[in-house]
């Protein structure tokens, strides 16, 4: 059964975030598409929202996450947060809000035990193309441009820039991308490694579906432990991690889909998860 819950912004032209829920599959569409999906505040805090009540929602199995129309997302609307009104925002505005926005957003979806899926075509710029990158598969179509570029607008980059691009591509891709400020083309982002893959713009739809379906019907608390353990790996040492793979084991050991397992292993069939 498909729901769709649209969480629109308070102000006119704001946009807004399309919550569809198809059976254990959430889907997030961006849907501001006259401003190539640019998130505004309220935008930004229904990600956070969304992604919170998901987070402990156990019917819940994947996340979609898109943009609508030909763009997935140009990034956070500065004009609109800044200024736009006419009233300068106070001192020490972004020190207190991005850590519960922006940066709250990328947090979500490193964080959550639950397989993140974003599609992505057009452009995916500064927090659009964070989104993309803190996302588990990102699959692209080869129209897609992603771009970090926030200093050609004069300030330093945010929204976990810093820390997704050496950990994905490597420090002189990572350079390359925030000092000069190089967009990097769908395929080419599919060959440094930076996406899952880039698939031609006809094909996109059908290859992020079906990413999702596999992702559903897995195993989904082993998935989202060995999510948690690939992040907890990026910092820690081999000891640590075999010691925080035990703990890991234990917790998926003691599920139906492990004991699911094991039937279709000896009985020599498929197994149907459930995600419990």
């Amino acid at each position: 059964m498909r729901e769709t819950v649209s969480r629109d912004s308070q102000s006119t032209g704001a946009g807004s975030v399309t919550v569809q829920r198809d059976g254990a599959v959430l889907h997030l569409v961006l849907d501001r598409p006259d401003r190539r999906n640019s998130l505004s505040r309220t935008m930004v805090d229904t990600l956070v929202n969304t992604l919170t009540e998901a987070a402990s929602d156990d019917s819940l199995r994947a996340i979609g996450l898109r943009g609508a129309g030909a763009d997935f997302c140009s990034g956070v609307d500065w004009v609109a947060g800044n200024g736009a009104d006419g009233q300068r925002p106070r001192t020490g505005d972004l020190v207190r809000r991005i850590p519960h926005t922006a940066h709250r957003v990328i947090e979500l979806l490193q964080t959550i035990q639950l397989p993140v899926v974003c599609t992505v075509r057009g452009w995916a710029a500064g927090l659009g193309c964070n989104l993309a990158l803190a996302a588990d598969f990102t699959v692209a179509a080869d129209d897609a441009l992603f771009w970090e570029p926030f200093l050609a607008r004069g300030f330093s980059p945010d929204s976990g820039s810093t820390w997704l691009l050496p950990r994905l591509v490597g420090l002189a891709r990572a350079r390359r991308m925030l000092l000069l400020g190089d967009k990097v083309s769908g395929a080419e982002a599919a060959d440094w490694g930076l996406i899952d893959r880039c698939v031609p713009a006809g094909d996109l739809e059908a290859a992020a579906g079906d990413l999702l379906a596999r992702l559903a019907a897995g195993p989904t608390v082993a998935i989202g432990l060995t999510k948690q353990a690939l992040a907890y790996g990026q910092h820690a040492t081999l000891a640590q991690s075999l010691h925080q793979e035990l703990f890991d084991l234990e917790l998926s050991c003691r599920t139906s889909d492990f004991k699911e397992g094991l039937a279709a292993f000896r009985e020599r069939r498929a197994p149907e998860f459930h995600g419990r």
